[in-house]
């Protein structure tokens, strides 16, 4: 059996959503009202962080639909570059991944305990039950890990929909209070650099759909949609979030919050206003663990079919790559069970923003290289959209590695640790890229 095409624009548009809204909306805010202390430049990073978005999805939207096979960015940087640059990128992107839903299920297994008046010592037993729970979900089928993939954004942005609207309705409007100017000059540069580094983080999983491309109905319709669609839903969730916050606290109070949304919430619903976040939280991290489980299928699947991990190519009857599933699933536990995800978390990070780089660069490379070749969705505005987000892409490489340079040289020490290991799992006869 192979993976099954039977995916359409909804689910694209649920593993966005699912993929990019987490926790990071509910505390970024804090950090922008502290270097950005006026309500338009607060308000307005946020409207110009969507644009990036929109702007890198319209490059790997070509990418993807040029190459509709599931597994995400290893598939695009083994037919760009080489087999071993696909390999690095796929197996950081694996790890990277597991290691997010390992945090996103330590997250709610810590909130359940909170909420229900239990020990701390059950937080990762819980996180352990969230992961497997998804697993076997998902082992059942595509269609039934798609169906929760669904049910889940859209509890998601229902719990949102529901603190938008509680912001407005049981707020006191005090816009534009606590304003205490913005800075000038280099100042007000370096300011607006790092808030953008925040935002654009925060909107980062526009990719979600690009790792089930094979298994989209009609690729090259639905992934432009699912992308364009799915970066303009999350835009308009932290648009009003981010206004509804405004609406309630002043921005000096907002400013340097580690946790804006429950300063918010306490105002609004009072002492209840720690457990609405913590429930608002949950709801809206078991989507992320779902879609990050069936990411790292994909991306093991993938990582198989071009010989690396043998037999984890299976598929069974339902769609579902279940060695590649249930692998995956057991590198998630072990780093919950050991407290390893934050080394790997760290370590990767490098390599995460790395590949944004890379793949605005192969958008270049392709249309030089196979200038022929079919692309159903082509970039709007190449090459100056696509060089642009590729000269923004660099330099928030450049910034990751200054603002964290331990972990990135770990990661430059990771990645010449990869060449051998490429060597030992490499297949004998795949000497060249496969187009």
């Amino acid at each position: 059996m192979g993976l099954l095409a039977v995916l359409g624009v909804l689910f694209g548009l649920s593993v966005t959503v699912g993929n990019t809204i987490g926790s990071g909306i509910l505390r970024t805010p804090g950090l922008v009202a502290q270097l950005l202390p006026t309500p338009w430049l607060f308000i307005g990073v946020w409207i110009i962080g969507a644009l990036y978005a929109a702007l890198g999805a319209n490059a790997l939207a070509e990418l993807a639909t040029m190459m509709p096979e599931s597994g995400g960015y290893t598939v695009f940087l083994r037919r760009t570059m080489c087999p071993y640059a696909g390999f690095v990128i796929g197996w950081s992107d694996w790890l990277s991944t597991c290691s997010s839903a390992a945090l996103a299920a330590l997250v709610i297994g810590e909130y359940v305990t909170i909420l229900a008046g239990i020990s701390k010592g059950f937080t990762a037993a819980i996180a352990s039950v969230v992961i497997l729970a998804f697993a076997l979900i998902q082992w059942r089928g595509i269609r039934t890990g798609s169906a929760a993939q669904n049910l889940t954004s859209f509890l998601k942005a229902l719990a949102f929909a529901i603190l938008i609207g509680a912001c407005f309705v049981l707020g006191r409007g005090i816009t534009g209070a606590g304003v205490t100017g913005a800075p000038s000059g280099l100042a007000f540069l370096a300011a607006f650099v790092l808030a953008m580094q925040a935002v654009i983080f925060t909107y980062d999983g526009y990719n979600g759909v690009v790792y089930f491309s094979g298994e989209l109905r009609n690729p090259a319709r639905d992934i432009p949609r699912s992308m364009f669609g799915g970066v303009l839903s999350v835009a308009i969730i932290y648009v009003l979030v981010n206004v509804g916050f405004l609406y309630v606290l002043p921005l000096d109070r907002m400013a340097g919050e580690p946790l804006v949304a429950a300063t918010a919430a306490n105002e609004i619903f009072g002492g209840k206003g720690d457990a609405v976040i913590r429930i608002l939280t949950i709801v809206s991290l078991l989507s992320a663990v779902n879609a990050y489980q069936l990411m790292t299928s994909r991306v093991l699947h993938r990582l198989s079919v071009f010989g690396f991990v043998p037999g984890a190519d299976y598929v069974n009857r339902g769609g579902t790559p279940v060695i590649a599933l249930f692998l995956s699933a057991a590198v998630c536990l072990a780093m919950v069970i050991t407290g390893t995800l934050e080394i790997v978390l760290a370590v990767t990070a490098f390599f995460f923003v790395a590949q944004y780089s890379l793949i605005f660069l192969s958008v270049f490379i392709l249309r030089r290289r196979e200038p022929e070749a079919p692309r159903p969705f082509r970039a709007v505005g190449h090459p100056w959209t696509t060089g642009l987000v590729l000269v923004l892409s660099v330099g928030f490489l450049f910034g990751a590695f200054l603002a964290d340079t331990r972990n990135s040289i770990y990661s430059l020490i990771l990645l010449a640790l990869s060449w051998p290991l490429y060597l030992v799992l490499r297949p004998k006869t795949a000497e060249r890229p496969q187009v």
